[in-house]
């Protein structure tokens, strides 16, 4: 069997292509240093928000030094607590969930980003280095008021936050 030239050559380019596209996508997987968002955060009932703990009162408190927790309801058409307060040169975690609808949780300028179903609760960690103040948005379809969900994550100076700033 005979294969002309061009043939060879297309057959190569492809191949070429489909090993290009499975390393890209292996490299991409594994080698940025990009994680999962956890599924440890559990779940809870979305119609009885106030009666859970974590939830009952969302709110921003110190775990350890420089980490602490969020708290926060995503829920039509506001965050809760808003804006969240956190000290620079800090670590937090976020536990997230909505009462109501699917919403989306993006603090704009990290790499936070992250679906909000109802009944379960986000978990995702983002260092904050700097003082700042970073939007926080819904990037989920949540209802006619959609375009008005959003929020803030002020970051303040380690100074001010422990001299009462925070939320």
């Amino acid at each position: 069997m005979n294969i002309h030239s061009y043939e060879k050559i297309w057959l190569v380019v492809a191949i070429l292509l489909i090993v290009g596209f499975i390393s890209t996508v292996t490299y991409g997987a594994t080698a940025v240093g990009i994680d999962m968002v956890s599924d440890e955060g559990g779940t809870v009932n979305a119609s009885a928000l106030d009666e859970d703990p974590r939830f009952s009162e969302p709110r921003v408190e110190q775990v350890g030094e420089n980490e602490y927790e969020a708290y926060v309801i995503a829920q039509q058409f506001i965050f809760r607590p808003d804006p969240i307060t956190v000290p620079a040169n800090s670590t937090v975690t976020f536990f997230v969930t909505s009462p109501d609808v699917i919403h989306g949780f993006e603090i704009v300028g990290t790499n936070a980003n992250v679906m909000v179903v109802p009944g379960q609760v986000t978990e995702l960690t983002v260092e904050f280095d700097e003082p700042g103040e970073y939007g926080l948005v819904c990037h989920e379809y949540c209802g006619a008021g959609h375009h008005t969900m959003e929020g803030s994550v002020v970051v303040q100076p380690q100074d001010e936050f422990t001299q009462g700033g925070e939320s």
